[in-house]
């Protein structure tokens, strides 16, 4: 590793500080892509945090982080140690008090008979007790990413609501106290950047360097593929990577804001792609990854490019010194190839704060946490009765996220009714020549996505179109 941002900064103390169950740990000596799990379990003995499928799916290993801005469920099997830095970690053994006293929801799981085989018990406490200390009800959502086998979810849900009006233990608010006590320290073999700023400088001369946002997909680089990351360079630290801006009618996001922070900020302004970011893998995924990442990874099933290019979003790219854009759609080259040179690191995303016209549709296999077989992102103005602009966008269709070039020109400038909406879902077969894979086979993606534009139609015009409304 090379570089002078690579030795302990300020003098700081060597090693990764964090609270753990509400004392302080200082932990040295470990790699910079050790897991949180591995950690626990082999480290510590903390073997509550149970390994399951250990890329982020099944919820087994949920663990409730803490920091400045409040507590959030995450997935220890993807979570890496440097990622703790400054933050309080509560495992399933430090749910309950310190005297062992129960808290409300393990209480209410054995009342409603919530627990059989147990093994996915413990991720189920922790998700649960984190949606409780922050008072959130819509426990579907909370525990979509959290997976039983043979309890079935019935029992489970009607402990969470049961245990939603009891107060919050005194022994789980101390922990956001505490953190001021930890202090700074430096992470050995990694380089933690507090702006990107410091980023730019130091991936411009370390290019060959994988950059660690919230770690969803590159964690799996680690458990599933076994890779050696070296040099790695940490993201969280870097604050104005995370802000979101309104700079007039337009909105610019950093690179660092995660999606659960991306859906609240659109909630009112885009509610289609905020319901679509509701869907965005599960609670503890969207606490972590970010939307810089989701772009930078290049995937062409990733769901947020397909939006931002339907909403005509704006990439910014950062080398040093040097800045540049381009249009989002423009960044994507071929498969997994994109316009980024070494050293170049997505900044920030800027995109229209209103699109009344804009609706996303996510089709996957599961409702809940799963990867889309086809995303469609549409934008169609329509003024006095005819098509005067047109953006639309899928993820899944092809090896990049696309716009649908041949449907948007059959639309433009025509009178907005079904005959023309028809004639856009033909000249979309002249825009993609989906793939056939384990999610879905060509046909099937290419007749998804052209009923997805005949979707569109009815649902601008007010018609119930999502399959939460339609009833047979």
């Amino acid at each position: 590793m090379t570089g002078p941002a690579m030795k302990p900064e300020s003098g700081a103390p060597s090693g990764i500080s964090f609270l753990l169950n509400g004392s302080a740990v200082r932990v040295e000596g470990e790699s910079p892509t050790r897991t949180l799990l591995d950690w626990l379990r082999e480290t510590r003995g903390l073997c509550g945090t149970k390994e399951g499928c250990n890329e982020g799916d099944c919820g087994a290993c949920t663990v409730m982080v803490t920091d400045a801005q409040g507590s959030k469920s995450l997935n220890a099997c993807i979570l890496l140690l440097p990622q703790l830095q400054g933050k309080a970690v509560r495992t399933v053994e430090g749910i309950s008090g310190p005297k062992g006293e129960p808290h409300p929801v393990q209480s209410a799981m054995v009342t409603h008979h919530g627990s059989q085989c147990g093994f996915c018990t413990p991720g189920f406490v922790v998700s649960m007790a984190v949606a409780h200390a922050n008072g959130a009800r819509d426990h579907d959502d909370q525990l979509a990413g959290n997976l039983c086998r043979c309890t079935g979810y019935a029992p489970i849900i009607r402990a969470a609501e049961a245990a939603a009006a009891e107060p919050v233990p005194e022994w789980m608010t101390s922990d956001a106290s505490a953190l001021a006590e930890l202090g700074a320290s430096a992470v050995p073999g990694a380089f933690r950047p507090q702006s990107g700023d410091e980023l730019a400088a130091w991936y411009a001369a370390n290019p060959e360097a994988v950059l660690i946002a919230g770690a969803t997909d590159v964690g799996l680089w680690v458990t599933k593929q076994l890779r050696d990351l070296t040099p790695v360079a940490f993201l969280n630290g870097a604050a104005d990577l995370q802000k979101i801006e309104r700079e007039g009618e337009t909105l610019r996001i950093g690179a660092g804001v995660t999606i659960t922070d991306l859906r609240a900020a659109v909630e009112d302004l885009h509610p289609s792609l905020a319901e679509m970011l509701r869907r965005y893998s599960s609670t503890q995924v969207r606490n972590a990854a970010t939307i810089g990442g989701n772009i930078a990874n290049g995937s062409p099933i990733g769901d947020g490019p397909p939006a931002l290019i339907a909403l005509g979003a704006t990439l910014h790219l950062r080398k040093g010194d040097a800045r540049r854009q381009m249009p989002l759609e423009d960044f994507f080259l071929e498969y997994r190839k994109q316009d980024r040179q070494p050293g170049e690191f997505v900044e920030a995303v800027t995109m229209p704060a209103s699109a009344p016209a804009l609706r996303c549709y996510k089709l996957s296999k599961r409702f809940d946490q799963d990867i889309s077989a086809v995303c469609g992102c549409f934008n169609v103005t329509v003024e006095a009765g005819r098509v005067t602009e047109a953006r639309i966008a899928f993820g899944g269709m092809a090896g990049t996220p696309k716009r649908a070039a041949m449907a948007e020109a059959a639309l433009m400038g025509q009178a907005w009714n079904l005959e023309t909406v028809q004639a856009a879902m033909q000249a979309m077969a002249q825009d993609y020549q989906p793939m056939t894979d384990m999610r879905a086979s060509a046909a099937y993606r290419m007749k998804a996505a052209q009923n997805m534009m005949l979707r569109y139609f009815h649902d601008l015009a007010g018609l119930p179109v999502s399959v939460l409304e339609v009833e047979a």
